[in-house]
């Protein structure tokens, strides 16, 4: 985990999205204990109610829970939780934005298609 202070995002966020990055892509897979508001901020030193107030926007998310005297876990679930919040996410930020702007170049869907195909295509080749 890496904490950046100097950027406007709170930490508490940074922490939050972290972990959750950590669980989408099988860091920490689903049922399995999480590091505890302590180990995290023993390792980032910084203070542990704000590695709490990260882990308990998970909480409310339902991307973690707390086992009562044992820790913080990954809920049954959470990977394609975080996927379909993700993929909202990614239609808002780029899809909505990318259609707004190639109506007002009088673009067709089979030339949006078109170009997003010839992204893949130039991605693909350069692997």
């Amino acid at each position: 985990m890496n904490i950046n202070p100097n950027t406007e995002k709170p930490i508490f966020i940074q922490i939050a999205e972290q972990l959750e990055d950590s669980i989408f892509t099988g860091v920490y897979p689903e049922e399995t204990k999480i590091p505890s508001t302590n180990e995290i901020s023993a390792l980032l030193n910084i203070n542990p109610h704000t590695v709490l107030k990260g882990m308990n926007l998970l909480v409310d998310e339902e991307i973690i829970y707390k086992k009562r005297g044992l820790g913080m876990f990954v809920k049954e679930g959470a990977v394609e939780k975080i996927r379909q919040k993700r993929q909202g996410q990614f239609y808002d930020q780029f899809i909505a934005s990318l259609i707004e702007e190639a109506n007002k170049l009088h673009m067709t869907k089979n030339e949006i298609i078109s170009m997003i195909e010839r992204g893949y295509e130039n991605e693909h080749n350069s692997n």
